[in-house]
């Protein structure tokens, strides 16, 4: 049996090719975990729930029991966020960047799976904005492996330098102080670094830059739309905004995570993999 989101939550246009996800689910299976927790990091559109899904089918295909997790899942809820707006800074309202998971939540889940008991996972709906508190997945008895996505998987934090000067006009606008940036980097230092010693292996998703996530983010908006005409999405406006406030860890990911990943797959600007380290 399989736990996992469903398959229409995939957003690469082609999926990946079955030799590359045999690779990576031998690798994931080597692992010396009992039940191991094989992490894919990739930037914003890049395919990393695509992967996980078919690694997943693959898994379940030889008869493994897998849970699929998403890091977007850990996201605070919406009066959360608020609560954090009010009290340290009013861009953290938006979800995404460090410090706007609960990261002990996400703790505890990794534990209970990796121990083999029964622990209910959250999920998090992103045209409301909030966590979906009526479709948590319930997982019951030991899974033979955890695969967990997200897209700033492995992220550290910078140095207090690199954090003086504003990289986007978001920053310069409405962060001058830099209050924002630091909260968010002192959350990387200080709370996820416990989330990511729960990782097994980590495999990176690395595109060719920075500028092509505003692309594929997106087809990923649209796709979630087309799923649910009735509810609106992002406008183009909207998602650029949106974008900036990952901007800075999304290039700190981008100059750390492929010498740090246990794997690289290098992607063309299609999300074709054109290198496996």
């Amino acid at each position: 049996m399989r736990y996992c989101r469903a398959m229409t939550q995939a957003t690469h246009p082609d999926g990946f090719p079955d030799a590359l996800v045999a690779d990576a689910l031998a690798a994931a299976r080597a692992l010396p975990a009992c039940t191991p927790v094989f992490a894919i990091s990739g930037l914003q559109g890049s395919g990393k729930s695509t992967l996980a899904a078919q690694i997943g089918a693959q898994a379940e295909a030889g008869g493994l029991r897998v849970a699929i997790l998403s890091l977007d899942d850990l996201y605070l809820t919406r009066d959360q966020r608020r609560q954090l707006a009010h009290d340290v800074h009013p861009l953290l309202v938006t979800r995404g960047p460090p410090g706007t998971h609960d990261v002990a939540l996400g703790c505890r889940v990794l534990d209970a799976l990796k121990k083999g008991d029964d622990i209910d996972v959250p999920r998090f709906d992103k045209l409301a904005d909030d966590r979906a508190e009526d479709a948590w997945m319930h997982v019951r008895g030991r899974v033979d492996l955890v695969l967990f996505e997200g897209w700033c998987m492995g992220a550290t934090p910078q140095k207090k330098a690199e954090l003086a000067m504003p990289i986007n006009a978001l920053e310069r606008e409405e962060d001058a102080d830099g209050c924002w940036r630091r909260y968010c980097n002192e959350a990387l230092r200080h709370d996820y670094s416990a989330l990511w010693s729960r990782l097994d292996a980590l495999l990176f998703l690395q595109p060719p830059g920075f500028d092509i996530v505003r692309t594929w983010r997106w087809q990923q908006e649209q796709a979630m739309v087309a799923r649910d005409p009735a509810r609106r999405g992002m406008d183009r406006a909207q998602l650029d905004r949106f974008i900036q406030h990952y901007e800075r860890t999304s290039r700190h990911l981008l100059a750390t995570l492929p010498g740090m990943a246990d794997r690289v797959i290098r992607l063309d600007e299609n999300r074709r993999p054109v290198q496996l380290l």
